[in-house]
């Protein structure tokens, strides 16, 4: 390459990082700017209404979708949504100071949906178990809680669904994380380890995986993925399954990454709390039903469904431990409890159900 070249290339790199340097002085006005905005509308908030609350799950759908809407790359919908969900969670951070409770210890992938839901900087209380965390909101010792609910892969979190029969808390919103689990180990020789911890859904996740791979290793579910990391950072002979974020936490290498044997194994987190969320545009809402045990009783369930035009997308039972035999339903249906379409039917449910509750509407997960 001719002196001449190299003189242009290096003209052209200096012109380019000058306007990426000016880029970013534009861009951190804006940022201040954004956040003496969000500063203003605290003080807005709170002379109209002192107990006013700040974190707004349908707002913040809004402007993600609208961001991924205006994306043209080459940045891709997630990496804005990334980006955007910190700028938002930094700016209500000069709102409001909250904690999130969520299922522990650290290193879940509980942590890693709350984290990807109100940023990195929120401040987070691992506790030990769902109905744990149910229990830190409902005492009002953190603001929120996240919780698992559904697997793509192993369907649905029971323990969770049966809390909502005992609390009056609602969902306030929803994370839908892409599931990547990472075989972790202490040392590289991975192929000798005789012992594989996991939660029992990761173990089921990566079950031919590990027929494939780690044949002769006997698989121990634990309470959970950190607990796992834990019990192979004092052991040799084993290996963990979990979360990318566990693997530095207990001082373990990451061997094989993406073991999942679905490649678009997705959980689904439910952000519990006691707010009411105004409609989104795109929502979700969650239902409680019970009935009596009679010939036709979840036809007549669903029959309001269907007369309304209402989408139903999911539909769980579980015993209603009052009465041997008889169930309760929890429903997922699109669209938002203040739609007329939603209000008729429930308006018909109640007229055949023996409870009728709503445990939330909220906007659907933006991934």
């Amino acid at each position: 390459m001719s002196n001449t070249t190299v003189s242009a290339t290096n003209a052209a790199l200096v012109a380019l990082r000058e306007r990426i340097d000016a880029l970013d002085t534009q861009m951190l006005a804006l940022l201040n700017e954004r956040a003496r905005c969000a500063e203003e509308v605290a003080h807005t908030k709170l002379a109209e209404d002192p107990k006013a609350k700040f974190y707004r799950p349908e707002r913040e759908a809004q402007i993600l979708t609208r961001m991924q809407s205006l994306n043209q790359g080459p940045l891709r919908h997630e990496q804005i949504t990334h980006l955007f969900r910190e700028i938002i969670a930094s700016c209500l951070a000069l709102e409001e100071s909250m904690r999130i409770a969520y299922l522990g210890p650290e290193g879940t992938f509980t942590q890693e949906a709350t984290f990807k839901h109100f940023g990195l900087n929120v401040a987070t209380q691992p506790v030990d178990s769902i109905p744990q965390v149910f229990r830190e909101v409902e005492a009002g010792r953190v603001r929120y809680g996240v919780v698992p609910i559904e697997n793509s892969t192993e369907g649905v979190i029971t323990h969770t669904l049966d809390m909502f029969m005992q609390s009056g808390l609602r969902i306030c919103g929803e994370i839908s994380l892409r599931i990547h689990q990472n075989l972790m180990c202490r040392h590289a020789n991975w192929q000798s380890v005789q012992k594989v911890y996991s939660h029992a859904q990761s173990l089921a996740q990566c079950r031919y995986w590990l027929d494939k791979n780690l044949p002769q290793a006997e698989r121990i579910p634990v309470s959970s993925n950190a607990e796992a990391a834990r019990l192979a950072s004092l052991d040799d002979t084993a290996a963990a399954i979990g979360s990318r974020q566990a693997a530095p936490i207990y001082g373990l290498q990451i061997m094989q990454d993406s073991i999942e044997d679905n490649p678009n194994n997705t959980t689904r987190f439910l952000v519990i709390g006691d707010q009411v969320v105004s409609p989104s545009g795109n929502d979700r809402t969650s239902l409680l039903v019970s009935t009596r045990n009679r010939p036709g009783s979840l036809y007549h369930l669903l029959k309001p469904l269907a007369e309304n035009g209402v989408d139903m997308t999911r539909i769980e039972s579980r015993p209603s431990r009052t009465t041997n035999w008889e169930y309760s339903f929890f429903l997922d249906v699109r669209g938002h409890e203040q739609d007329a379409a939603i209000g008729g039917a429930l308006e018909a449910l109640r007229q055949e159900a023996e409870v009728v509750r709503v445990l939330g509407s909220y906007p659907v997960a933006v991934m």
